[in-house]
């Protein structure tokens, strides 16, 4: 009787035990684990997908699109509700153009969120739709395929193909700007992406519920450019024809308003295709116009030129004695070619281009006023264009410079700048002395149409209006017939420029090959455009007057042209370039006085 009694109270306690157990863990289900239970049910119940801004479009002077943001899907997996990956890779691959292997492995796996492939067509999508659904016709209720959804989402496109690529830039597979434009205006370009939370049962249907949440996506600012196109499709066809002429590595056309810096064209060969920038090696993908410094040579003597007359110490008719060669220092110079010695004025020095003249300019000043007008041009500092990468050269302090630095650097060799450096200084001189800020922006529009100009920056008196005309003059005198590009000059305008051939820096440090250019405006007494061509590396001919001058002529006369400008109307009447034409003038100047004060 007694041991029946203890295996009651046995069974007894036992049944507490479970009791306390079950009702303890009831407690802890209901009370304590309660919102960790609900929590996980609602992750598995809800689902948030993103919802892609549109990228803003990159569009030229009058708004067409350079880059343009177009619908597109991703399509995307729940691994976990995919029953037959083999069967639905085959359906699928053929249809988005991917190996069945490769979509298999993609539907493979137990993760909640997987992508099969992106940026296809709506249509595309459509045509996956479809084939599953006429699959699933063929298969039992619980065998369906399933567990595909799409993501909206935007294909970057370039619909001008390569035109204007090296400013443009490309937009990364992570849809992020990977160069040019759209990587310096990534933030502006890119939006805000939004989201939309929701609901979807075991099947992965949605399941409209009143907790859906949705953040629309704010779409990117659209960015205007100063570029007109046609002038940019004449600048990329000329100097791609030329690059290929002359075997050159690289060529660059840069065409700017020097009154208000805008960047009217700005073009590159070899160039890409920003649409396939998988087919571009890395070097291609960069903006050389801002980024790859050179030693100017000859085009860098306006600078030169502009601070003796500035610092009053030549006027453009003193007089110089000009051999071809001359030692300074421990190093002797000379002119291009071999010649007779001349008897120069400072305008027939920069018409001639000769290095041993320009040496000698430069001696009417300290090394240090030298350096302070190359540094006040803008050597050595970025122009702040809107483009990352850029380099702002390369101008050596006056305090290290040796007893041959002046000379070099005094006909253009020595220091370093980019080619919109090149083409500021040059604009500075078009602008009467006033240097403005380069841009390649007009402005922008936001995402109900409104558009904002951008601010335009003040300019910087360089040198004075009287000094930037004398060198305007001079010249003039380059594309004379006893100048160095008598070849540029354009029938009924007066064209100013200076040409350049400098020996190149390869990427050994060492001096080889040549850097072609040459650079000037027009009309003279008015400039509307300054025009940069830059070629590196030419084989065999490598003078900047017969490479650099006939894209000049090309894209100037185009431009003309095009914004109906009219020809000048006085025909120039241009400095004397030598001891016999200064003799001239003086003797034409006397009897024009005589006869003046015998009227008097």
């Amino acid at each position: 009787m007694k041991s029946n009694n203890q295996r009651v109270r046995a069974v007894y306690l036992l049944f507490i035990i479970v009791f306390v157990i079950i009702a303890g863990r009831l407690i802890q289900v209901q009370g304590v684990s309660a919102s960790t239970y609900a929590s996980r049910a609602s992750r598995e119940l809800y689902q948030t997908a993103p919802l892609a801004a549109s990228r803003g479009a990159i569009t030229d002077k009058d708004g067409v699109a350079f880059a343009r943001s177009i619908a597109s899907v991703n399509i995307t997996v729940d691994q976990q509700l995919v029953l037959d990956p083999v069967r639905a890779a085959e359906i699928i691959a053929p249809l988005v153009a991917l190996p069945v292997s490769t979509v298999q492995s993609r539907l493979t796996g137990d993760r909640r969120f997987a992508y099969v492939t992106k940026d296809v067509t709506p249509a595309v999508w459509k045509s996956v739709k479809e084939a599953i659904e006429t699959e699933n016709t063929k298969r039992p209720y619980g065998k369906y395929i399933s567990g595909f959804y799409s993501e909206d989402a935007f294909h970057r496109d370039y619909p001008a193909g390569a035109l204007g690529a090296s400013f443009l830039g490309f937009v990364s597979a992570s849809g992020h700007g990977g160069g040019g434009l759209e990587y310096a205006l990534d933030s502006v370009l890119a939006g805000k992406d939004g989201s939309y939370t929701y609901a979807q049962n075991g099947g992965g249907q949605v399941i409209p519920t009143a907790h859906d949440v949705l953040t629309p996506a704010s779409a990117g600012k659209e960015v205007r450019l100063t570029i007109d196109r046609d002038i940019q499709w004449v600048a990329q066809k000329a100097i791609t024809a030329k690059v290929k002429e002359s075997g050159a590595i690289s060529g660059t056309v840069i065409v700017m308003d020097p009154t208000s810096g805008k960047i009217l064209a700005m073009a590159t060969a070899p160039t890409f295709d920003p649409n396939n920038i998988s087919k571009a090696t890395s070097d291609l993908l960069a903006t050389p116009a801002v980024s790859d410094p050179y030693e100017p040579g000859s085009t860098g003597k306006v600078i030169t030129m502009a601070a003796a007359l500035e610092e009053k110490a030549v006027t453009p008719t003193t007089l110089f004695t000009v051999p071809d060669r001359i030692k300074r220092g421990n190093r002797y110079f000379g002119d291009h070619d071999k010649h007779s010695t001349w008897k120069l004025t400072t305008a027939g020095i920069l018409a001639k281009s000769s290095n041993t003249g320009t040496i000698q300019v430069g001696e009417k000043m300290k090394p240090k006023t030298l350096y302070s007008y190359l540094s006040k041009f803008g050597i050595g500092k970025k122009t702040g264009i809107e483009l990352a990468g850029e380099s702002g050269g390369v101008l050596a302090p006056v305090d290290r410079w040796s007893g041959t630095t002046a000379p070099t650097v005094a006909f253009g060799q020595g220091y370093s700048l980019t080619t919109i450096q090149a083409t500021r200084v040059f604009a500075t001189m078009a602008n009467d002395g006033v240097q403005v800020k380069p841009t390649l922006i007009a402005g922008y529009v936001d995402q109900d149409g409104h558009y904002s100009p951008k601010s335009v920056s003040q300019g910087v008196r360089i040198i004075s209006s009287e000094t930037a005309q004398k060198v305007r003059l001079m010249m003039e005198s380059v594309l004379s017939d006893e100048g160095t590009a008598p070849g540029a000059r354009i029938p009924g305008y007066r064209v100013a420029g200076k040409t350049g051939t400098a020996n190149r820096i390869d990427a050994t440090g060492q001096y080889r090959g040549y850097t072609a250019s040459f650079i000037g405006f027009a009309p003279a007494e008015n400039p509307k455009f300054v025009i940069n061509v830059t070629i590196q590396d030419p084989k065999g001919v490598h003078f900047g007057s017969l490479l650099g001058g006939p894209v000049f002529k090309e894209v100037m006369s185009f431009a003309l042209k095009s914004y109906h400008i009219p020809p000048s109307s006085q025909p120039v009447t241009l400095l004397p370039m030598n001891e016999k034409q200064l003799a001239a003038r003086a003797v034409q100047k006397s009897k024009i006085d005589t006869r003046t004060a015998s009227k008097a």
